[in-house]
């Protein structure tokens, strides 16, 4: 067995495949979300402040806190922007997925979409709680903030690794013809 082998084998990537990737997620997840909150607050205090004053009356836009068209605009724009990050960091960086583009463009709309109303609901009924137990402000605020942002993580991880980002097969079953094609639809992208 050669020096290197034994290196790759032994490395923390390769006995903990799962757990790297894992990582790798949280970390293309933590980043879209720091560009997304970024250009969230540019919009929302820059580009659609004199939007924020024109009321939207919509029961389930409400729930999850758009109560103003500049709020929206903001809202959409960056979350657009922050889950493409994430969409494309996952998919080329983190799962190496190879499945078709655009059904896992798809399956990731239906998610995003999902997680959004989740949230919102989750969120709200984090607060009510929090409101009713008299845990507010502070620490608590917090506490609740990031409970509300790890639960998604319980249905994101899963469907990203496993529906959303999968691989056709493994790279070491390509066959030459298999490698180059897969190669050429890369490129293609």
């Amino acid at each position: 067995m050669s020096n290197d082998k034994v290196k790759k084998e032994g490395s923390f990537t390769e006995k903990y495949k799962e757990l790297w990737k894992f990582i790798k997620f949280t970390f293309a997840g933590a980043s879209s979300s720091l560009v997304e909150l970024g250009v969230h607050m540019l919009l929302l205090n820059v580009v659609f402040v004199n939007l924020l004053g024109q009321k939207i009356t919509n029961p389930a836009l409400n729930m999850i806190g758009v109560e103003s068209k500049g709020y929206l605009l903001a809202f959409v724009l960056s979350t657009t922007v922050g889950y493409t990050i994430a969409f494309i960091m996952n998919r080329k960086i983190t799962f190496k997925a190879d499945s078709n583009v655009a059904l896992s463009t798809f399956l990731y709309v239906l998610m995003v979409i999902f997680t959004i109303f989740a949230n919102g609901w989750l969120g709200s009924a984090m607060t009510t709680f929090a409101q009713n137990h008299n845990l507010i402000g502070g620490v608590w605020d917090l506490i609740i903030k990031v409970i509300g942002m790890a639960i998604p993580t319980l249905w994101t991880y899963p469907l990203n690794r496993f529906v959303i980002h999968r691989h056709k097969k493994p790279e070491e079953e390509l066959s030459a013809e298999e490698a180059v094609e897969k190669i050429t639809d890369e490129t293609a992208e």
